[in-house]
């Protein structure tokens, strides 16, 4: 055991499941560990590596920013933050008006919830079953694995889960009770399922229709990772709160929740952030929305999304029960657990991520080479025949 794995082995909380890999730097698609071995990045930092690894735009606005003002709260005005939320508006869905910035995705849907509740005077909030939306005790609530939620019961009360695209089981659900309705438009960590039109857009329609908000929750979605800038305009959605992270600042921490129309005008005081909106995020966050669109990282991500899943399509196994996916975040469902595979792939230079215990799960960064998608296939191919 090298000495930085067995200094974190003794000091670490004990909450994470460690590979053993101790991984020092990274560059685009390519991360290397201790001793200069290299890995193709299928993990992409849980979604938050969009940009890839030491894009030199988000270098520069970390050096630039962190020598002129690094921390602000929003009882100030902020150039970086003022720029920034014109930006995301100008981005955003028809009827958003408003920005509430924060520094990760469990937050945003914390403060989506809290908006949600305020405005409409109601406390029911529905998720649907597989759904993740993050690990603090409300975001808890709405997520569906029971092995993280057990733990921790009693949760946040008036919680109710329903069956994902399964657009009866909502509509009877939603009640003069519920205040929002919670959606993934493609359920990353609950097994790569994706969100039909029908059913999002009825979803939409109900809520609209009996009062309650529809929360989108774009945090693993967001920013170009299924191939449009945000996943709920492959199905022209206009939903009263998104929340959105990850890659959001090119990996730096941040988080956003976009607020509609339908959201009543929010109080002072009534929720806050110390860190959130901060000038080197927000410095972050716009330089990596100027990559997004000279890159045309959205229109990357469709493409090599598309060729990634033909190609895996093509893989002849007795494994594979399903090949799934939108843009770049991609599914390959088996008939048995995905673990000794994942480490499989890491010793042929493939690292990669579960959804839940049969899926194996694709996030790589979208400036990922074609060559390097092919590398993947291969080692893929390989691990499971």
């Amino acid at each position: 055991m090298s000495n930085i794995k067995n200094i974190e082995s003794i000091y670490t909380s004990g909450v994470y499941a460690k590979r053993d890999l101790v991984i020092t730097h990274g560059q685009g698609a390519t991360l290397y560990d201790e001793d200069g071995n290299s890995y193709i990045d299928c993990v992409g930092g849980q979604g938050a590596a969009n940009l890839g690894h030491a894009h030199p735009a988000i270098i520069t606005a970390l050096a630039e920013q962190s020598q002129n003002l690094i921390s602000c709260p929003e009882m100030f005005y902020n150039p970086q933050r003022a720029e920034l939320e014109e930006k995301l508006i100008a981005l955003a869905p028809a009827g958003m008006n408003r920005v509430f910035l924060t520094n990760s995705g469990t937050e945003s849907v914390e403060a989506a919830f809290k908006f949600a509740r305020y405005s409409t005077k109601r406390r029911k909030i529905i998720a649907t079953m597989r759904g993740f939306h993050g690990r603090s005790m409300g975001a808890l609530s709405a997520t569906w694995n029971k092995a993280y939620r057990t733990p921790f019961m009693p949760l946040v009360p008036d919680f109710q889960h329903v069956p994902y695209n399964k657009l009866d089981k909502l509509e009877a659900a939603l009640d003069e009770e519920t205040a929002a309705v919670i959606l993934e438009v493609v359920q990353g960590e609950g097994g790569v399922h994706l969100g039909t039109s029908e059913y999002l857009q009825g979803a939409q329609k109900f809520c609209r229709e009996r009062g309650a908000l529809l929360i989108i929750d774009e945090v693993q979605t967001g920013w170009g990772r299924t191939g449009k800038l945000l996943a709920l305009e492959h199905h022209n959605l206009q939903p009263d709160l998104v929340t959105l992270a990850k890659s959001i600042a090119g990996g730096v921490p941040a988080g956003v929740v976009l607020i509609g129309e339908r959201v009543s005008e929010l109080s002072p005081g009534i929720h806050g952030s110390t860190f959130g909106g901060n000038p080197l995020a927000a410095a972050c966050a716009l330089a990596a929305l100027d990559v997004q669109e000279k890159e045309q990282l959205p229109q990357r991500s469709a493409e090599l999304g598309t060729y990634l899943l033909n190609e895996l399509k093509k893989i002849d196994s007795p494994l594979i029960r399903d090949v799934r996916g939108l843009g770049l975040m991609v599914g390959i469902e088996l008939k048995q657990k995905v673990a000794p595979y994942l480490k499989a792939l890491t010793e042929r230079g493939v690292l990669a991520l579960p959804a839940g215990m049969t899926v194996i799960r694709l996030l790589p960064p979208l400036v990922i080479e074609k060559e390097q998608l092919d590398e993947v296939v291969a080692a893929i191919k390989e691990v499971l025949n």
